[in-house]
């Protein structure tokens, strides 16, 4: 069985530059650009995507690259080993300054995430897996201590997000509402990571528009921890697709 600690190390490594550099981004005055789907994006998205490729390139410069804001020219599609990238995950929480951004990094082999790693950066917070390894939570330079789900079935925290609150994740809540106790709002891929980690147990994405990059990192550290994550429609969801987005939406759970 092969084993990714030096690109989970490396991996680790990048993540921690990459967060000095968008929190310098973060603590000052920053212009915000509305890409043509919409969506937002600031310098601390564009830089570290170049540091991120730049850094990982160079140790591994025959992998492939999937990442947010740079062009996919498909030639990824022809490689067994890709990184897939999403340098700031919730750029409007990132504008916001509410604190609930990650910097997301994963590594696909043969369609399969086999190593993730989300940074918090505003928490000085690190989560990290690697397959048949465990998943991992290390908070500023304190030792990194393993991470597992709870086994709730009850009483039950299901985190939405902060901006993408739909109608029918509501009515999904309502209808259980015997089992749920609390809805939580939390930014990016810190649901799926709190979730890993035992402090809440639910997150439902019914929309079609997330990407590879925002489920890549988090869903290896989740199914490392225990827990489960699956498309709506109860398939598993491989990487390093022709068509990027999720189109079904995805739950994740702690079993």
């Amino acid at each position: 069985m092969k084993s990714w600690n030096r690109e989970l190390k490396l991996a680790i490594k990048a993540g921690i530059k990459a967060k000095e550099i968008v929190m310098e981004i973060y603590n000052k005055p920053f212009a915000v650009e509305i890409k043509d789907d919409d969506s937002p994006v600031t310098s601390a998205d564009k830089k570290c995507d170049k540091f991120l490729r730049d850094y990982l390139s160079k140790h591994f410069p025959t992998y492939g690259f999937l990442t947010e804001e740079s062009y996919d020219d498909f030639k990824r599609l022809k490689k067994k080993l890709i990184w897939i990238i999403d340098p700031v995950d919730g750029t409007k929480d990132f504008v916001a300054k509410d604190n609930e951004f990650a910097i997301n990094i994963a590594l696909c082999y043969k369609h399969r995430i086999v190593v993730g790693v989300v940074v918090i950066p505003a928490y000085d917070e690190i989560y990290f897996a690697s397959l048949n390894h465990g998943a991992f939570y290390q908070k500023g330079q304190q030792n990194p201590v393993k991470i597992h789900v709870n086994d709730k079935i009850t009483d039950l925290t299901v985190f939405s997000s902060v901006f993408h609150f739909t109608d029918e994740e509501k009515e999904i809540i309502e209808r259980n509402k015997d089992r749920v106790s609390n809805v939580l709002k939390k930014g990016s891929a810190l649901k799926e990571c709190l979730i890993a980690k035992g402090e809440g147990e639910v997150t439902i994405r019914t929309s079609g528009m997330t990407k590879e990059w925002d489920t890549a990192a988090p869903q290896i550290i989740v199914e490392e921890a225990g827990g489960v994550f699956l498309a709506r429609d109860g398939k598993e969801i491989t990487y390093n697709r022709e068509d990027v987005y999720n189109r079904t939406g995805y739950i994740v759970a702690n079993r």
